[in-house]
């Protein structure tokens, strides 16, 4: 299960953020995950409610997860398409010469404090 792994990393960053900026609660953290980073949300949230008490600043916190939808491009013909809908064979030309250009990633996008912070 890596998404724990992942979990351990985001909940280190954050703290350190917080930590540095004097914040003594944060309320949600955002991350974005890539439609093929084999990264499943509800494994993530799973293991931030279970981790994020480790951190008393993150202990009310939640975890939003977004997803970045997985896009390739054909270096046949040049043209974009929906990596997940058709996989590594271009719907344009039928080349099998692509590659992903989104979709794998994993990124904090926001930490967010409480309204009265």
């Amino acid at each position: 299960m890596h998404e724990l792994g992942i979990v351990t990393y985001v909940a280190r960053q954050v703290d350190e953020v917080a930590r540095e900026n004097e914040i003594d609660e944060i309320a949600e953290v955002v991350i974005e995950i890539g439609e093929v980073s084999g990264n499943v949300a509800e494994f993530l949230i799973d293991a931030w409610d279970y981790f994020r008490k480790t951190y008393p600043v993150l202990a009310g916190s939640k975890l939003r997860c977004e997803t970045i939808k997985a896009i390739t491009h054909c270096d046949g013909c040049g043209r974009n398409y929906p990596t997940v809908q058709y996989g590594k064979t271009c719907p344009h030309c039928g080349s099998g010469e692509t590659r992903l250009l989104v979709g794998r990633e994993c990124n904090i996008k926001e930490i967010l404090v409480p309204d009265d912070e």
